[in-house]
């Protein structure tokens, strides 16, 4: 398996980020995205290890202690930004300035690839419409892109003109039977370059079925070692919790992408899913990464959706992505027809928005 790692992101232990000591030489050349502001020299402590910094404020216990937000954003500044020949070092929702990031060059050979879980213990903040567009966005650059559900609702599937109670072969049976081949179970999508491992209900008993079984949280990542040289991306769209399947992406995966809805709750849930990730990172996966904390349903409109964005990037400063997908009528319409945005509305903000991304997660991790 590919051991890239991600650059501007760091480790987390506990509830708050703290930095560690380079990773060895991935695989793939890595571009580190440019840096705001020059970083302090780390001192030397007389044990001969460099002194980690001081982590930054800890997440607020309750609304009161949310601050107002510090970026003076004007009506421009938070509209979105399509046009390809306009500036962009104007200041974006999050509150920096925008990075001009490249066009992604085409990739000249195929795999290994680089596997990114979707993952966030609370529902309904975007995990599966970001893992559908995100794919399709990236696989617009002509990476080869496999998209895994992982979620026994089988969203992600039906997302993509999938009926999970259809499916003879899901996930599932690549998990639980050692008979089944990942070529049974994968299925192309109308979307040119990417690839969907299908699920359904069926997947919920496997969360009890692998307590039983020796070295479980890393099923997921014996059945995808096969299929990782024909992959320039695996994107894993994780269920809304922590439990068993969750630690089996995040066991299988180079790093963790996190939509994070623009409302308090879901900032509050932030140190649930960095203590599991810690956990994940000190004794199964040391090689996990964060990719990017990404903000959904953000309207630039509500003072809310300003301070919670604003707060985010307060305590996870450069792990933040600059790019913020805001709330459109289209998502909803793209799942009742089965294609991502990119197809459905190609020329729309929301279809921007997620080209966008993909080229931050594309030069954060580049592949192929």
């Amino acid at each position: 398996m590919n051991e890239s790692t991600f650059p501007g992101t760091e480790r987390f232990s506990g509830h708050l980020p703290e930095h560690l000591p380079a990773p060895e030489p991935a695989h793939q050349p890595i571009s580190t995205p440019p840096s705001t502001s020059p970083s302090p020299a780390p001192t030397t402590p007389p044990d001969g290890n460099p002194a980690r910094p001081v982590p930054p404020a800890r997440l607020p216990d309750n609304y009161a202690e949310m601050p107002k937000p510090t970026a003076k954003l004007t009506a421009e500044d938070l509209a979105p930004v399509n046009d390809p020949n306009g500036p962009r070092n104007k200041i974006g929702p999050t509150g920096r300035p925008l990075p001009d990031l490249p066009e992604p060059k085409p990739p000249t050979k195929t795999g290994p690839a680089q596997v990114i879980a979707m993952c966030n213990q609370k529902g309904g903040v975007g995990k599966t419409t970001t893992t559908i567009n995100l794919g399709a966005a990236i696989a617009e650059t002509g990476r080869k892109v496999l998209l895994i559900d992982f979620d026994p609702q089988g969203s992600a599937s039906i997302g993509l003109g999938v009926q999970p109670h259809d499916l003879e072969l899901s996930v599932y049976n690549l998990l639980m039977q050692r008979d089944i081949t990942p070529d049974e179970v994968i299925r192309p999508t109308r979307v040119e370059n990417l690839d969907l491992l299908p699920a359904n209900i069926d997947l919920s008993a496997a969360e009890v079925q692998l307590v039983q079984e020796v070295a479980r949280e890393y099923t997921l990542q014996r059945v995808l070692e096969p299929i990782i040289p024909n992959y320039d991306v695996i994107l894993i769209d994780c269920a809304p919790s922590l439990g068993l399947l969750t630690v089996n992406a995040l066991t299988a995966s180079h790093g963790i992408v996190v939509p994070l809805e623009c409302e308090f709750f879901a900032l509050r849930g932030l140190a649930m899913l960095t203590d599991t990730i810690g956990k994940v990172q000190d004794r199964l996966n040391p090689k996990l990464e964060i990719v990017g904390i990404l903000g959904t349903m953000f309207d630039g409109r509500t003072t809310h959706a300003r301070e919670v964005l604003d707060r985010v990037v307060q305590a996870f400063d450069e792990r933040v992505f600059h790019t913020v997908i805001r709330r459109t009528v289209k998502f909803p319409e793209t799942t009742v027809v089965g294609e991502p945005i990119t197809t459905y509305a190609p020329s729309s903000s929301a279809a921007h928005q997620y080209r966008d991304l993909a080229k931050e997660v594309l030069a954060r991790c580049p592949a192929g």
